[in-house]
């Protein structure tokens, strides 16, 4: 069964964790079985026989490509064929059905039988003989043959017997309608305790807390939802964590002729969640797109993983709620500040290729375009259209969006003219003038696309007019023919149409049509930001070489000294990023003025003068840092001030040489309780929070990474000599935060960190302040969970 090989790579992964780097084995020589096992973890393996029959094997612990890609698709064979379970079942029982017909039980049983089930439907409910016109069953275990799934609707405290019901049963999966679970204060229990009852059974479970599932499938026809729309076919797949969502999901892609492969509400994704999902829609060949509507992550992290390999040949398209929540409520250094949650999610996104979007309608825009037209080579928008104000309407909406509105090239202008009406205007956008008919924008459209000048697209008609709605759209038909991989968007300005899907080179499509100019812009946007996404090199890991014993020694002490953590001292803080190899400015103890003015004398003036105790984060703020400092006289004076001023809470002072003038920068670590290390970059000093320049990455990162992060801020033409200054030296620069990266995945303890400012120069990099706190690692490696 492959048991032994996955209880391996969980040891394995526990074992690297803490810093097991070796396992050896003693197996028996005629045991070809186990060394099999061995080989089939991926591991690299040496082995040799040793005395009385037996063999002696070593397997390296440390991962490789092979031993990722090994365990990467066991889990991804184990988890498709779960959630195949449960989107392809051969029977289901509805557990609940009422005979009222607006209860919801009945309401699932209904949309099963007309939506044309290919398997029998056993209602259950012990009072009733009938339920929509179908035989009832006191409970699952009268069923005449295990179903293969349990829709379940009955009261939240008794969906557990049911549950255990249908394990006993045989059944191999369930959707649990019923709420009253986790979504309710202290419900939380209740449903951890379900979701156990389920995996003991070997039963996946949806839900609870949802509307159901869908499987358009010609050979399953499953609608086993409470849904009062019945879903067309198609090649989307949907999956909402809201059940409100979800259905309204289902109306609005009924209204628009967008049909869809599969649909699952996945409630409160106790255990089924988006990750499953998106394991099964990758080997779907029903599904083309895949929609998200999520309200929070499980293992972003995973997410991450499956989601880049899937977006590279089905584009995801995902809207993520709650995005004013202050995701650093309570922070208290400016990485933390800096690093809210909502900017996680779109460096989520924005890594792994998900297209997010802000509204359902945007979704929905999106997703026409993605699933019925190839993704655009690059942004060059042509407009053509019958009227000159409604095309320069259209030209701005497409520069708003990112898109390029190109001068065509006075061949093109010249073969336009050759076909157009007298007064038409052969620039772009291209004005057909209102007599223009459908061949106008037929013979516009072919010579258009034929051009090589354009990446897609853009058709508008205006009414009323002289030229017939049905005769453009047959027009619009045609050019859509000939388009060659060129997207085509339509706009028909004060119509409610579409154009009925039409066949090209045998496959059903078809042109998205908008009601404004300014929707079809921002679509198309967003697939030509996917197709810039897929075409952007992956990067090789950046690994440079740190300390990381040494500096993991420190962190242990530390945590051994103060359990609960806490922020660390300078002197602690600067010695783990020097292990790292990363710089920071030499810096001196001083516990008294005279102290103080002797360190200066050694350090060399100018000097700094900084209040020395940890919980002091933000010392600027409360007169903890004196600048500039020429003299003993001058540094003992200032930190005689310094010292009457916060009194106990200066703890001493650190002295510094002051730091070459630079960049200010900031870079830095925050630890969220979802996405684990965030690594943030951006302008520093005391208004980084003002500025909020920043970029952030999920480590690890890599050679990419690094050069977009020096690219993304406002501030960046700083970094590259902005009005004749120097250059900073970029390539310092880019390995402090390669090794910040390394910190921040070596180090899981260490939940913030700040170097600001950090000060870029023409002559390298340094830090100038470190703050960096440490905590308790209550999330080890979850031996179960890929990251």
């Amino acid at each position: 069964r492959g048991l032994g090989t996955i209880l391996l790579e969980h040891l394995a992964r526990v074992a690297s964790a803490r810093g097991v780097r070796t396992f050896k084995a003693a197996f028996l020589l005629e045991n070809h079985a186990m060394r099999q096992v061995f080989r089939d973890a991926g591991f690299t393996m040496s082995w040799a026989p040793t005395e009385h029959g037996v063999g002696a094997a070593t397997l390296d612990l440390v991962p490789t490509d092979v031993w990722r890609h090994t365990a990467e698709s066991r889990e991804h064979t184990a988890e498709a064929r779960s959630m195949a379970r449960v989107l392809a079942p051969t029977s289901i029982a509805v557990v609940g059905a009422g005979q009222r017909k607006d209860s919801i039980g009945a309401a699932i049983v209904r949309n099963l039988v007309a939506g044309g089930f290919t398997g029998p439907v056993f209602p259950v409910n012990p009072h009733a003989a009938t339920i929509e016109g179908l035989a009832s069953y006191p409970s699952v275990t009268d069923t005449p043959v295990a179903p293969d799934l349990a829709v379940i609707a009955v009261p939240a405290a008794a969906v557990a017997g049911v549950v255990r019901e249908c394990g006993a049963r045989g059944t191999r999966a369930v959707v649990v309608i019923s709420g009253g679970f986790a979504e309710l204060p202290g419900g939380e229990v209740e449903q951890r305790e379900l979701v156990a009852l389920a995996r003991r059974e070997g039963m996946r479970l949806v839900g609870p807390n949802c509307v159901g599932i869908v499987n358009t499938d010609p050979d399953i026809r499953m609608n086993a939802t409470f849904s009062p729309v019945a879903p067309e076919r198609g090649r989307i797949g949907f999956a909402s964590q809201s059940g409100g969502v979800g259905i309204e999901l289902l109306a609005r892609a009924h209204a628009l002729g967008l049909g869809i492969s599969s649909f699952v509400s996945l409630g409160n994704k106790a255990d089924v969640s988006p990750n499953d999902l998106l394991q099964y829609w990758g080997d779907d060949p029903e599904t083309d797109v895949v929609l998200l509507y999520l309200e929070s992550f499980g293992n972003p992290r995973k997410f991450a993983r499956l989601a880049d390999d899937l977006a590279r040949r089905k584009p995801i398209i995902a809207m993520k709620s709650g995005r004013t929540q202050a995701g650093a409520r309570g922070a208290r250094s400016h990485t933390a500040a800096l690093a809210d949650l909502d900017s996680a999610v779109d460096e989520l996104f924005r890594a792994t290729g998900v297209v997010r979007v802000d509204t359902l309608q945007e979704m929905f825009d999106a997703a026409a375009v993605m699933a019925h037209q190839p993704i655009p080579e690059g942004r060059r928008v042509a407009i053509m259209s019958n009227g000159g104000g409604p095309g320069i309407l259209a030209a701005d909406a497409c520069v708003a969006a990112g898109l390029e509105v190109p001068t065509l090239s006075e061949a093109t202008r010249g073969a336009l003219e050759a076909t157009a009406l007298p007064g038409a205007s052969v620039q772009n956008p291209v004005d057909l003038i209102a007599a223009a008919s459908a061949d106008s924008y037929r013979s516009a459209g072919r010579v258009l696309l034929e051009s090589g000048e354009i990446d897609a697209l853009m058709v508008l008609y205006v009414t009323p007019q002289v030229t017939s709605v049905e005769d453009v759209e047959r027009a619009v038909v045609d050019i859509a023919r000939d388009a060659n991989g060129i997207p085509l968007v339509a706009c028909f300005l004060g119509l409610d149409g579409r154009v009925e899907p039409l066949a090209v080179d045998g496959t059903a499509t078809h042109v998205p049509t908008f009601e404004y100019p300014e929707s079809a812009a921002r679509a198309l946007a967003r697939a030509v930001w996917l197709g810039e996404w897929r075409r952007r090199p992956r990067g090789v890991p950046a690994e440079p070489p740190v300390g990381r014993v040494r500096a993991r020694q420190r962190v242990a002490d530390e945590l051994g000294c103060h359990p609960d953590g806490g922020w660390l001292g300078f002197d602690v803080a600067s010695a783990i990023l020097a292990d790292y190899g990363i710089p920071v400015v030499e810096t001196r103890y001083a516990a008294s003025g005279v102290d103080a003015a002797a360190m200066a004398d050694e350090v060399g003036y100018p000097v700094a003068l900084k209040a020395a105790a940890p919980e002091l984060v933000h010392k600027t703020d409360v007169g903890g840092v004196a600048l500039g400092l020429a003299t003993p006289d001058a540094v003992r004076d200032a930190f005689d001030r310094m010292s009457g001023s916060l009194d106990d809470a200066m703890g001493g002072a650190f002295v510094q040489r002051m730091a070459e003038p630079g960049v200010e920068l900031i870079a830095g670590i925050n630890h969220d309780p979802q996405f684990g290390a965030l690594v943030v970059f951006g302008i520093g000093g005391t208004a980084a929070e003002l500025q909020h320049d920043t970029t952030m990455r999920i480590p690890p990162l890599t050679d990419v990474d690094l050069d977009e992060m020096l690219r993304a801020l406002r501030g960046s033409p700083l970094l590259f000599g902005y009005r004749s200054a120097p250059p900073v030296d970029t390539a310092a620069l880019a390995d402090v935060l390669a090794r910040v990266g390394s910190l921040a995945v070596d180090i899981p303890e260490l939940v913030e960190l700040d170097c600001n400012p950090l000060v870029a120069t023409p002559s390298g990099v340094v830090v100038v302040d470190v703050k960096l706190r440490l905590a308790p690692d209550t999330h080890p490696p979850r031996a179960f969970t890929l990251e």
